[in-house]
This record gives C-alpha cells, sequence and structure tokens, in this order.
C-alpha cells in the first residue's frame, strides 16, 4: 500500500468534483466556526457571570451566628428530666458580634499552606446624613489592599482607586447608589452617624458600583481602623474573617475544621452559592450539548456527501480494482477524502471562528448592572480549538467509513458487466 498514491488519487478525486468537496468542507468549516463562536462566547459570558459573584465571595466566611440556645432553663430541672418539654417562643441567646480571639485567629490562618489570603472585617450599621434626610447605610471596614488583592475589589471602582482610600485615614468608598441619592461626587465631604448617635466626617476618596441596586444603595467600604474608631471599639474588634483559598476545593473541610476547632460559624462558598452553582453547571451544560450537536449535523451532510460520491465514482473504483488495487486500498482512499475534507474545513471553520470572536470581544457592551465592562466577554480558550480539530477529524472519519466500507466490498465485475 503505497500512502502517496492513494493521497495522490484522494486528492484527484476532490478535485474532479470541486463543487461537491467545496460544499462538504463547508459542513465542516460552519460546524467548527459555530462551535468555536458559541463555546467562546457562552462560556466567556459564564465566566463573567461566576465572576461578578465567586469573585467576590469568601471561599470560607467566619462570623458569630445569634441561635436561639440549645439549654432551655427547664432542662436544668430534674423533675422535667425524663420528660418531652416543648418550649415555645424560644429567643436567641446573647452574644456578641464580635470574633473572640479573632486576632489568634487571623495569623493561625495566614500560618495554613492552603490559605492565599484572609482580610479581617467590621460591619458598622450607619446612617448617611444628607441634610434632615438619614439613609440607611452599611460601612464595611477592610484592609482594603488585602481586599482588592483577594476579591478584585479595585474592579467595581469606577471612580477613585483602592490605594487612595489606603492613603486615607477619613475617607471612605462610596455605593454609588447613595452617591446618586445624595447628589455627592468624588472629593466631597459626608457626615454618617452612628446606632448610638456618634457623627463622622468621612471624605469621599472613591465610588463603587458592583450592578446590584440593592447593595449600591446601602454599602460603602473604609479602612479597618477608621471603622473601629467609629464605632468606638478596640483594634481587636473584628466582625467577621473572610478567608481566600489556593483550590476552592478545600473550603468545606476546612470550613467544617474551622467550626470545631474555634466553635465559631463557618459557611463555605458552595454552601453559599449552591443555587448559583446549579445555574452555572446547567448554562454550561447546554453550551456544550448546543455546539457538539452543531458538529454532529455537520457529520451527516458529510456522510451523504461522500455516499453520493460513491455512487458516482463506481467507474473509478471498478477501474481501480481491476488495476490491481485491494478492497483495503479502496477503502483508504475514501476515507483520506473524507480526513481531507476535515482537514481543511476544520482549520478553516477554526479561522473564521477566531475571527469572528475577536470581532465579538471588540463589541462594545455597556450596561448599568455591569459598569466595568465594557465589550462584550469571549473566552479563548486553546483547549476549544484542540476539541474542534480534533472533533472534526473524528466527524468526518466515522462520516466517511461506512461509505468507504460499501466502496471496498464493491465488486468491480458487476459494475463492469453493467456498463
Amino acid at each position: 500500500m503505497d500512502y502517496r498514491v492513494i493521497l495522490g488519487i484522494s486528492t484527484t478525486h476532490l478535485i474532479s468534483r470541486l463543487k461537491q468537496s467545496i460544499t462538504a468542507s463547508l459542513g465542516v468549516t460552519f460546524g467548527i466556526a459555530a462551535f468555536i463562536i458559541l463555546v467562546s462566547f457562552m462560556t466567556g459570558l459564564n465566566g463573567m457571570l461566576d465572576g461578578l459573584i465567586l469573585n467576590r465571595t469568601p471561599h470560607i466566611h467566619l462570623y458569630n451566628q445569634i441561635t436561639p440556645s440549645e439549654e432551655q432553663p427547664v432542662d436544668l430541672y430534674d423533675s422535667f428530666e425524663e420528660s418531652f418539654n416543648v418550649v415555645h417562643s424560644v429567643k436567641p441567646k446573647r452574644s456578641q458580634s464580635r470574633i473572640h480571639n479573632a486576632l489568634p485567629i487571623i495569623n493561625y490562618l495566614e500560618g495554613k499552606k492552603e490559605v492565599k489570603g484572609v482580610v479581617p472585617q467590621l460591619l458598622a450599621q450607619v446612617f448617611y446624613i444628607s441634610g434632615s434626610i438619614e439613609l440607611n447605610g452599611l460601612v464595611h471596614g477592610v484592609d482594603i489592599m488585602e481586599e482588592d488583592r483577594l476579591f478584585n475589589l479595585g474592579d467595581y471602582i469606577v471612580e477613585g482607586s483602592a490605594e487612595d482610600l489606603a492613603r486615607s485615614e477619613n475617607g471612605i468608598i462610596l455605593g454609588a447608589g447613595v452617591a446618586r441619592k445624595m447628589s455627592v461626587q468624588l472629593g466631597d465631604i459626608i457626615q454618617i452617624t452612628t446606632v448610638s448617635g456618634d457623627i463622622f466626617s468621612l471624605k469621599i476618596v472613591g465610588l463603587y458600583e458592583s450592578g446590584l441596586a440593592d447593595i449600591d444603595d446601602v454599602q460603602s467600604y473604609t479602612n479597618l481602623k477608621n471603622a473601629q474608631k467609629i464605632m468606638g471599639k478596640s483594634a481587636d474588634y473584628i466582625t467577621d474573617i473572610n478567608v481566600k483559598l489556593y483550590d476552592i476545593n478545600d473550603a468545606v473541610p476546612l470550613s467544617k475544621q474551622l467550626n470545631k476547632q474555634f466553635d465559631i460559624a463557618a459557611v463555605d462558598i458552595n454552601s453559599a452559592n449552591a443555587r448559583f452553582e446549579t445555574g452555572s453547571s446547567i448554562r454550561n451544560l447546554i453550551t456544550y450539548a448546543v455546539s457538539f450537536t452543531l458538529l454532529i449535523v455537520a457529520g451527516f451532510g458529510i456522510y451523504n456527501i461522500l455516499n453520493m460520491l460513491i455512487y458516482e465514482k463506481m467507474n473509478d473504483i471498478a477501474i481501480l480494482k481491476a488495476t490491481g488495487f485491494s478492497g483495503l486500498d479502496v477503502k483508504m482512499i475514501f476515507l483520506a477524502e473524507a480526513l481531507i475534507i476535515g482537514v481543511v474545513g476544520g482549520v478553516v471553520g477554526l479561522i473564521i471562528g477566531y475571527l469572528v470572536s475577536v470581532l465579538i470581544d471588540h463589541t462594545p457592551f455597556e450596561t448599568e448592572a455591569l459598569p466595568t465592562i465594557k465589550t462584550f466577554p469571549v473566552n479563548f480558550q486553546a483547549s476549544y480549538y484542540v476539541i474542534g480539530i480534533f472533533f472534526a477529524l473524528i466527524t468526518t472519519f466515522f462520516a466517511g467509513y461506512l461509505p468507504a466500507s460499501r466502496a471496498e466490498n464493491i465488486d468491480p465485475v458487476e459494475i463492469i458487466r453493467g456498463q
């Protein structure tokens, strides 16, 4: 079996029926191009949506959870020890919002190899004062540079920067919704009052916009020390600890360990975003299902074209076998034709898919819900292009295998006799 001869005959067949060959290649081309465009755009969109939620969500969130006391006064009486006691309207037990021994816990977490970073946080409930109007607000006291490094806060700061807040002792990054309601802008001084009635003046060094109105209308950021001063608390007063890990899969076991070790509420990212994770998985499943369906449909088109090609090449098959070509040689000729169609159509499809993806990536996309997104998101992951060309070859191989097997078993004597 001379592969150069087989390849030459296959090429001659394809060129002699150039229109049909181009039609078959276009089936592969548009199938692969549609696959690349769809999977790149959809996974890019899913990645953006995941990032909006998951990038701002700690892998483990530690805080003091307010729960009813497990032991009620009736349980302390020996006479009721053997009874089935039912207590109605159980009130939460008295507990502090602060995390006990927060600083040692932070030092312990920072020493663990699976922990990328830890951000202590103080949540302060305040009122933004606008003339005679008081707006409900929530100020997050954080280490702003760590918050930016670990949770990409800078991506949502539309004016100013995290560095501006780090350099300011009494600065605040104000929610964009609050700023619009109060008609204030960068550099203005605003006043806030705590629930205890203390009033503080803060300078706006940045504006924050998450795209979620419920958050932007109340939420702001300031330095942790400034938040502790506003609340009149000591330097070890911390209400929340947010942990970012190198591997998100470590979140569940580590959260359980921390819960038992420090007797503190520890919520992992999977529990906090279970519904969102389900939606994201379903979107990805639909994306891949539709994409591979396009390739399979293209494969059926190739099968039909090659099947018709064999019927038109009956005389050629008879001549090839009469001149000494075996059935396997004939089969390899038609398989080579299918693979040539797959390679040419696949490569052209990858090029077209890439060019259209670049065009989508540069198409303006501006919306108030996503202030930091300026163009449509596209994922140019190389593995999609490898999958595309591989699937093109596999599809065309199987599409050409059955017609090629039929050509292998054709009896040249019957063809010549029929002529």
